[in-house]
């Protein structure tokens, strides 16, 4: 066999592999939006004009679904679609006010904390952590920046998933010092907008339950090390004319992390 043909065989092996893991983590991201709408395959089928056995072999990630398809899916479970073609070495901004606010709380950290940016965690969540902020062995912080918040209930126990698959992070050795068990805590850095205040203070009771700390004992835990990390945390960062600043607390009239 010739080398070209070899070659042409390789890029289809590799093209069908990745292919497949594509359409494990479509189905799974299906099944995982279905379940936290608490819907029946046979419901949300019928929605979107499907048989059951189809949606169940997409969800398993038997099939390839078109995008006629998956947008008919996606319509019913009140998500989106979205398909990108980008390199696939060096930094995926998401969202262009995230490098800015990242760039400004990393300001804030104390140097004795251990600093990681775009750290991924592969089990059993498989997907990337904005930072994280490590006391090796002492304490982690996950941190999630959003300038928008979208589905609330889903970005919270997305990022709790992410922080819970830390230990599988190529970091984690160094992030807990060998250690066996080290506390894992959370934090969540808001753009403050109007929309973003107006979702916190309709869903107050929910945020405070998930991010019970202070935002300023947080953020003076951030500066100094040696003061006491309140637990999960909400920040907020204020951005006007392309100026970032970490606040030392919430906004006015919002209460979570007072």
């Amino acid at each position: 066999m010739t080398r070209s043909a070899l070659s042409r065989r390789d890029l289809r092996t590799t093209s069908g592999r990745r292919a497949e893991q594509g359409r494990r983590a479509i189905g799974e991201e299906l099944h995982r939006l279905r379940e936290d709408a608490h819907l029946s395959l046979r419901a949300v089928a019928a929605a979107a004009r499907l048989t059951p056995g189809h949606l169940s072999e997409i969800e398993r990630g038997v099939v390839e679904a078109s995008l006629a398809t998956l947008w008919a899916v996606a319509d019913v479970l009140g998500a989106d679609v979205s398909v990108r073609l980008f390199p696939s070495a060096g930094p995926r901004i998401r969202d262009h006010i995230q490098a800015p606010i990242g760039e400004a709380l990393l300001g804030e950290i104390h140097r004795d904390w251990k600093r990681l940016v775009e750290v991924p965690v592969w089990r059993p969540v498989r997907g990337v952590i904005d930072a994280v902020f490590a006391n090796p062995g002492e304490l982690v912080i996950a941190t999630e920046i959003q300038s928008a918040i979208r589905r609330l209930e889903q970005q919270i126990r997305w990022g709790e998933a992410k922080a819970e698959a830390l230990p599988s992070s190529t970091a984690w050795s160094m992030l807990s010092a060998g250690r066996p068990s080290v506390p894992i805590s959370r934090l969540l850095v808001l753009r403050t907008t109007a929309a973003n205040r107006e979702v916190v203070r309709a869903f107050e009771e929910t945020l405070r339950a998930a991010f019970p700390g202070s935002s300023s004992a947080a953020l003076a835990a951030l500066r100094n090390p040696s003061n006491r990390w309140p637990g999960p945390t909400i920040l907020w960062a204020r951005v006007e004319r392309g100026r970032v600043t970490i606040l030392d607390g919430p906004p006015r009239r919002v209460r979570v992390g007072r």
